[in-house]
């Protein structure tokens, strides 16, 4: 799909289809097709990157410039057309017209962007403006997921270091170490996310310097790196969060295992004794005088009850059971 945005007065409003990309000031791509490729290499002259080019990893494929177009690529996390939360390359590619972004996911900011550009501390009345305000909505929903992540957390912790009488049964342990694990997985993704953003921004940084509008822009590149930096150490906070729940977690689970495997013990140790007796008297020699015992059977089953009874209470007495 191709979406373009051109400006009227401070506001970004969608182009009609038939419109040139010519007047756009943002044209993005969402999992273009070839068409809509060729299409903007016709109209706009600006080569569109394929998925293989934006997942190579070296750092010199993800920020480079072409001509007179910068070409940078990031990690961020999003949504397929299914639903399903995955991390992705987006392509920022700046000229001195506009900007084009190329991504076969669904990053939110790319929703929402377009309604409140006017509103971003840059605004949106020139390229370089456009790329920081949708950096900048990028910045904000990395800080939405890290607080979603910390809420989810305390609700794990919550359940699990809670000293209720009832312990947590074997299916909400595995249930939390689950969620745990989820939390742990948007932690990583949006670290990853923020590294490459970071370094996308400190790069562009120095293409910027001798421009007109570079002392102006300045100040917006610094806030944005700081609120980086911010989140970076907020998100190591909470990895160290979901390493210290998970442990937690495990624990609870091998307590739980410890103590299931110490009633079997227990009920192992209580028919210990009477096995005993019931083996002695199971042997088959000939001289034993108590097989002869009218009272023989009776004895032999009341010790096997007096030594279960006494292994019982001495546990009692132990504080064991």
């Amino acid at each position: 799909m191709l979406f373009a945005y051109r400006l009227a007065g401070h506001r970004l409003h969608p182009q009609d289809a038939a419109e040139p990309l010519a007047a756009a000031a943002w044209v993005d791509l969402y999992r273009p097709q070839p068409k809509q490729a060729a299409r903007v290499l016709a109209e706009l002259g600006i080569e569109v990157p394929s998925l293989a080019d934006m997942e190579e990893i070296e750092i010199s494929n993800r920020l480079y410039r072409e001509g007179d177009s910068e070409v940078m690529t990031v990690i961020l996390p999003g949504q397929t057309p299914g639903g399903e939360q995955v991390t992705g390359p987006v392509t920022f590619i700046l000229s001195p017209t506009r900007l084009v972004t190329v991504r076969h996911h669904a990053p939110r900011p790319f929703e929402t962007f377009p309604t409140r550009a006017e509103r971003s501390s840059t605004g949106c009345l020139s390229p370089p403006r456009l790329l920081l305000g949708l950096v900048e909505e990028i910045v904000a929903r990395f800080a939405d997921h890290l607080e979603a992540t910390g809420r989810g957390l305390d609700a794990v912790a919550a359940r699990v270091y809670a000293g209720t009488s009832e312990p947590l049964s074997s299916e909400e342990l595995a249930d939390a170490l689950r969620r745990v694990g989820r939390e742990g997985e948007v932690v990583a993704r949006v670290r990853l996310g923020l590294l490459t953003v970071e370094r996308m921004l400190s790069v562009w940084a120095l293409w910027q310097e001798g421009r007109p509008d570079a002392k102006l822009l300045r100040g917006h590149l610094k806030t944005l790196q700081r609120d980086l930096q911010s989140l970076e150490v907020h998100a190591d906070f909470l990895s160290g969060r979901v390493g210290l729940a998970t442990d937690t977690t495990l624990g609870m689970v091998n307590l739980s295992q410890n103590q299931t495997v110490r009633i079997v013990s227990v009920v192992a140790v209580l028919f210990l004794p009477p096995t005993v007796v019931g083996t002695v008297y199971g042997m088959n020699f000939e001289v034993m005088p108590e097989l002869g015992w009218a009272w023989g059977y009776p004895m032999a089953l009341g010790l096997m009850a007096l030594s279960a009874l006494g292994t019982w209470a001495y546990f009692r007495w132990r504080g064991w059971l």
